[in-house]
């Protein structure tokens, strides 16, 4: 049998696909990866589908042993310090682990996540259509919980077909420095112009109180006009609500799937990634554009990361039979 045997988890390390979708009318979350991007390049830089299922660690790393009869294939993403055998190993790069080499993922220099890839994925067992650990309901992953101790990631037994050495350009959504893009509503109305403007010049930053379910932010509270309780409906990813201490939760990943408060504005899509890699402390401004324009600028990096992926699984193609 072919394994990874956990030698240290990391902070919080789960098994994540891009979402588990179509549950949400019978209140399971999505779920699925916090930063898209880097997900998508570490599964194409082991050759793997877009939405195969890969390791997002938190803060640092794990620490893992590989086992079995054959070699494997593995990338690592975002601005992690990575150790193959004690030996500095490069990010955004795909490399080989033979039975026995030990992969450390010591710590994240900046943003808060990272992705381990494996060629092939691992050997596990989608749940509602997907691989992505839900905590809170143990559903998922590796029996519905972060890595632990002494856990054996189970692999492929084949070895991989991908060659290993592909290279990617290191793409970190944190380091863009500007304003989360927002789309009002659906319950903008409940707060007046002048909140809204001060909402939008507001310089909040990201509490204590965040995971993967949702951030509150700390800042002047918002004043409402028609009150702080609406008729619970659906939370999308990103949705700003205001409780009624008037200070905003952005929806997670993980998120409940309705809610009682108004929800005065939404992050658009493109900007997830990024809002993925906030840690306790960083700051948060908003921008309001339009839908059209949210639209424009999600086709664009979509097409610069298609183009991405598939300049990479251009590289050291395997030789035919």
């Amino acid at each position: 049998m072919k394994y990874f045997e956990v030698i240290s988890p990391g902070v919080m390390s789960t098994l994540q696909d891009k979402g588990r979708f179509g549950y949400e009318d019978r209140g399971v979350p999505p779920s699925g990866t916090m930063d898209e991007l880097s997900f998508s390049l570490a599964n194409a830089l082991v050759g793997n589908p877009t939405n195969s299922g890969a390791i997002e660690f938190t803060l640092t790393g794990p620490k893992l042993k590989l086992h079995g009869n054959s070699p494997c294939v593995i990338a690592v993403t975002g601005d992690a310090l990575v150790m193959l055998n004690d030996v500095p190993c490069a990010i955004y790069q795909s490399h080989q682990m033979l039975p026995g080499d030990v992969l450390t993922i010591q710590r994240l220099r900046t943003g808060v996540r990272g992705y381990l890839a494996v060629a092939d994925g691992f050997s596990v067992k989608p749940q509602l259509g997907s691989v992505s650990t839900l905590i809170r309901a143990r559903l998922g992953g590796f029996a519905g919980s972060p890595l632990q101790k002494n856990d054996h990631l189970p692999l492929p037994q084949k070895a991989p077909q991908v060659p290993h050495g592909r290279r990617a350009d290191r793409i970190y959504p944190q380091m863009e420095k500007r304003p989360f893009r927002i789309i009002w509503g659906p319950q903008d109305n409940y707060f007046d112009d002048s909140a809204r403007r001060h909402f939008l010049s507001q310089n909040y930053t990201l509490s204590t109180e965040c995971d993967r379910m949702g951030y509150r932010l700390k800042g002047t509270p918002l004043m409402h006009t028609l009150g702080f309780n609406i008729i619970s409906d659906a939370i999308a990813h990103g949705s700003i609500q205001i409780p009624g201490d008037g200070l905003p939760i952005i929806a997670m990943n993980d998120r409940q799937t309705t809610g009682g408060y108004p929800k005065i504005a939404t992050v658009i899509r493109a900007d997830l990634a990024r809002l993925g890699q906030l840690k306790p402390g960083d700051a948060i401004q908003f921008e309001a554009i339009s839908v059209e324009k949210a639209e424009e600028i999600w086709r664009g990096r979509q097409t610069m990361l298609s183009n991405t992926c598939e300049a990479i699984s251009r590289q050291l193609l395997p030789d035919a039979d």
